[in-house]
């Protein structure tokens, strides 16, 4: 797979669509073109502790931030006609479809692949298949997990080595 984007978001609490950042990495022709990062004001807008723990953003961060259709009118042209891609896509596209639902928007059936499935078919010797560690595998590093952009980062690098 030469063209795609890479996406990864993070939650504010356990609803999907309490997406709180967003990290888009696009790909094309094997090479990272662009990349696209926001905090997004989280629907329900309340933190739990356990995500907050996870990835250190709280309400002092996303108070201020654009609500997700906003955020989805920047990375819409940015992944017009490309598949997505996410590791334990599950989540990701669940969390899209959420948010999607929250705001009555048209969803339009994302094409999505998974690097964590890949991974577990294709490098079966890992001590386990966490980002980070599928990451290392294949040659990135992963520095600030969590952030939405370097896990995103981080996918877009096992894709273009896996898939």
């Amino acid at each position: 797979m030469k063209d795609f984007a890479a996406i990864d978001f993070e939650t504010a609490n356990r609803e999907r669509s309490s997406v709180c950042s967003v990290g888009v990495v696009i790909v094309r022709d094997g090479e990272i073109v662009d990349s696209f990062y926001s905090l997004i004001q989280p629907e329900p807008n309340y933190y739990n502790y356990f995500c907050q723990k996870v990835h250190g953003l709280c309400n002092a961060d996303t108070d201020c931030a654009p609500v997700f259709p906003d955020v989805w009118k920047q990375i819409e042209p940015l992944i017009e006609g490309l598949p997505l891609v996410a590791h334990n896509s599950p989540f990701d596209e669940g969390c899209l479809k959420a948010v999607f639902r929250v705001y009555q928007m048209d969803y339009p059936d994302y094409v999505f692949y998974d690097t964590l499935c890949a991974s577990r078919r294709l490098m079966r010797g890992l001590p386990n298949h966490q980002l980070q560690t599928v990451a290392q595998a294949c040659g990135y590093s992963l520095e600030n997990h969590h952030h939405a952009l370097a896990d995103a980062e981080a996918c877009a690098w096992i894709a273009r080595e896996i898939l």
